[in-house]
């Protein structure tokens, strides 16, 4: 990977591009939360369109944008209504779409505020904005840190538990939120809050070699998601049903 792809990799993100178990698992909560069936969709931050393909076995109609233009261009080899935009700046007419997804992409926009006030916009009242956003206190950080100049990959331990000034100068490529402050993103805006719960991870890679640890790992801290030690899940899961026009 040259050395530009790899700087553009750290700061959008490393996301998966192959379907597996967690993926599965997520659009399951999705699908609890929100009706998808027929319903207009958007994906914000769709990269190669892995969440687009699979929500279009619920609707055709189902749109997607994202930053990155050379993702943007494979995704449009095969998909429609694929779309090169910012977050902040999304190219549809104001309440166009009955849910609106922004999955593990807050936080590496711009602007985390101004892209949830879009997505937002173009949501029709009665319709839900569905965001997954890495968690402040989760044990690890797993966009990797910048260490003496240097990007270091992997799942580093207790980085997010560190002051946020000295957090944020070890990952100044990545957000991360704690309860209050994902919901302070939609400050004066008119919603109901459906959910507001934290899930743990698929454990894909540990699978991948160790099928029976990732077993056990999610045995156990799923069941966790059921006592107030969710509180240390993976990401956030919130689900907000627009009400009204501001």
């Amino acid at each position: 990977m040259s050395e530009e792809a790899n700087s553009k990799a750290i700061a959008l993100g490393h996301p998966s591009y192959v379907w597996r178990f967690g993926q599965d698992r997520r659009l399951d909560l999705i699908r609890r939360y929100t009706d998808l069936d027929a319903r207009r969709i958007l994906d914000v931050g769709c990269g190669l369109g892995t969440y687009v393909k699979k929500l279009r076995a619920f609707s055709e109609d189902v749109y997607g944008v994202d930053i990155d233009s050379e993702k943007v261009a494979q995704a449009q080899e095969e998909l429609e209504h694929i779309y090169l935009a910012p977050a902040e700046e999304l190219p549809f007419p104001d309440a166009y779409f009955d849910v609106v997804l922004l999955h593990e992409v807050l936080e590496h926009v711009e602007n985390d505020r101004q892209a949830v006030c879009e997505a937002y916009r173009v949501t029709k009242v009665g319709g839900r904005l569905v965001i997954f956003a890495p968690n402040r206190l989760y044990p690890f950080e797993t966009h990797g840190v910048y260490w003496r100049g240097e990007y270091h990959f992997g799942n580093i331990p207790l980085v997010n538990y560190l002051p946020a000034a000295i957090r944020n100068r070890l990952c100044p490529h990545v957000r991360t939120y704690t309860q209050r402050s994902l919901v302070r993103l939609l400050d004066r805006l008119a919603y109901r809050l459906v959910v507001h719960r934290q899930i743990y991870p698929g454990y894909d890679n540990i699978a991948w070699s160790h099928p029976a640890l990732a077993r056990a790992l999610r045995n156990v801290t799923y069941a966790l998601e059921n006592t107030p030690l969710r509180g240390f899940g993976l990401s956030h899961l919130l689900v907000a049903e627009k009400t009204h026009r501001p």
